[in-house]
């Protein structure tokens, strides 16, 4: 359940984002601030999910 709402809420995000940078390729907003936020949210949605639990070792 918690990856459904993890996976639905950053889609959501590079929803917003990519239509955030739709105005900004129509010069509505700086293309400078909407392309970064289009890559960040890309990354933060790729990371995510090829973040993987691996094992670091016995705890001494």
């Amino acid at each position: 359940m918690r990856v459904n709402v993890k996976f639905l809420s950053l889609v959501l995000l590079i929803i917003i984002s990519f239509l955030i940078n739709i105005l900004g390729l129509m010069n509505l907003i700086p293309l400078l601030i909407t392309s970064p936020i289009l890559f960040l949210s890309l990354l933060i949605f790729i990371y995510s999910f090829t973040n993987r639990k691996r094992f670091k070792g016995f705890k001494p």
